[in-house]
């Protein structure tokens, strides 16, 4: 019985070895959680995002580089959304969340005419380090409105007139996250983002960085507390029939284990959406995106897939821009558009918002319908449109 016991625990501190090592202990919990069935009628709707961490200066690199990365983008991108449409006859949206502090106008101009050409939307990323209130504010709502004057970016709120956008956290450590405190510096950032113009964080999930919360697969908003950090741990989910609370909308990617890729053939791997070279989207990664199941509670027709990447690494921009992203699309064009189990639905992360927002007000039957829902498009899609119109009735 004692040797029994012995192995037991020996077993036990390995495994807790072993989660302390990638973090898992943070979150291992919530994702062992029996949840509800989810029972939905009709076709499943697949809302799929892809936000980019787009950063065209990523290891200091000189302009020339800055240009071929953004160069390769505007060009590969077009080709490759150019070959495929959703269920509505859209091409995959790509939401570039570009950098606050990498900031030049040549590199935006050339993103804000793919996007109005119809590929995508800007949003704002940020990297900051013991930072203060005055200076956040000051930095993040110059950003905003450069981005919206300048490039025909960011939405304006039809009611208050204010920019509005959604975030990224640079080195994942919104609401100073990291025990260190390091590459943040603010207990109150989700009531500044708030106050600034953010309508949903969407930087999560964060593993297998100590950033990551213990609340996963989940869209909800948290309140957030000035005296401590990480208030986004957790929160009120965002259901049909609610209202919005707290302080800041979070939505957040799959995070899951995964069993059919395992480290020594034993320890099942990280599914944390993230793609590139080392990890790329292949089927297998599409069916647990959609089976993690992310949905607004009491819709769970409804399905939100938010997958991310660091667009301008030269390593991975093969597999973004090439064949597997490739073949990551024409799966989920024939695997979840059959129209009789699935419809898929390509969705910036500002349509995304909408469609939750849209579900939380109790609308249901087809999420196109309510891709501007809450906030309009920025002025950039206005003109594309408009221009692409003309065309039209030129040819």
């Amino acid at each position: 019985m004692i040797a029994l016991l012995a192995l037991i625990v020996l077993a036990a501190s390995g495994i807790y070895v072993l989660l302390r090592m990638r973090n898992m202990q943070i979150w291992i919990a919530d994702y062992l959680r029996p949840r509800k069935p989810m029972r939905a009628e009709g076709p499943v709707h697949v809302l799929f995002c892809f936000v980019d961490h787009f950063e065209p200066m990523w290891k200091g690199a000189d302009l020339d580089t800055e240009r071929a990365r953004v160069d390769r983008w505007c060009r590969d991108y077009r080709a490759l959304a150019g070959r495929h449409r959703d269920a509505d006859g859209r091409p995959p949206q790509h939401s570039f969340f570009y950098p606050e502090e990498e900031y030049r106008k040549e590199h935006l101009d050339k993103v804000a005419a793919m996007c109005a050409d119809g590929f995508g939307e800007i949003e704002i990323h940020l990297h900051h380090d013991n930072d203060t209130e005055a200076n956040f504010r000051e930095c993040m709502s110059r950003f905003a409105r450069t981005l919206n004057e300048q490039h025909g970016a960011l939405p304006v709120d039809p009611e208050t007139g204010q920019v509005k956008f959604a975030f990224i956290h640079g080195n994942w450590c919104l609401d100073n996250s990291r025990k260190d405190g390091r590459w943040c510096g603010l207990n109150n950032e989700l009531i500044l983002l708030r106050e600034l113009g953010c309508y949903a964080d969407f930087t999560l999930p964060a593993a297998p960085s100590e950033a990551q919360t213990s609340t996963v697969n989940r869209i909800y908003y948290s309140e957030d507390d000035p005296r401590r950090p990480k208030s986004h741990d957790r929160g009120v989910p965002v259901r049909v029939g609610g209202k919005a609370s707290g302080d800041l909308m979070i939505i957040q990617g799959p995070l899951a284990l995964n069993w059919k890729s395992r480290r020594m053939g034993v320890v099942p791997r990280i599914e944390n959406s993230d793609i590139r070279r080392s990890s790329p989207p292949t089927p297998d990664r599409v069916d647990a995106w959609v089976k993690a199941g992310i949905h607004v509670e009491g819709r769970p027709e409804w399905i939100f897939v938010k997958i991310h990447t660091h667009g301008t690494q030269e390593p991975d921009m093969d597999t973004l821009l090439g064949e597997p992203c490739e073949k990551m699309h024409r799966y989920l064009e024939e695997r979840y558009n059959d129209g009789v189990n699935h419809v898929l639905h390509y969705v910036s992360a500002r349509e995304m918002y909408n469609i939750v927002k849209a579900a939380e007000a109790g609308l249901g039957g087809n999420p196109h319908d309510y891709r501007d829902y809450a906030l309009p498009p920025p002025p950039s899609s206005w003109a594309g449109a408009r221009n692409r119109a003309a065309q039209e009735a030129a040819a």
